[in-house]
């Protein structure tokens, strides 16, 4: 006699169970990755650092160059209209 669930109303629950249990792991993974990066800001602000700052900082690294030399060049006409 085999151990494996049949399939209900056409889903394989098996195959169906393995995916859902993947993706608990991951979201916990995720979670704990979330919570040591909130601890490096925090001690980052110990040290002296603007944790604000630094997650803009974070952010503007993960853009394309070009993309990135586009929103300075906006932000900068945008402050200029402005007299910012």
């Amino acid at each position: 006699m085999t151990d494996t669930t049949p399939d209900v109303g056409g889903v394989a629950a098996d195959r169906l169970r393995s995916f859902i249990e993947r993706i608990e792991r991951l979201d916990e993974e995720k979670s704990n990755i979330a919570r040591d990066i909130k601890d490096v800001y925090a001690e980052a602000k110990v040290s002296g650092f603007d944790a604000k700052v630094m997650r803009q900082i974070v952010r503007l690294r993960k853009m394309d160059r070009d993309d990135l030399a586009e929103q300075d060049e906006l932000l900068e006409l945008y402050r200029r209209a402005v007299n910012v």
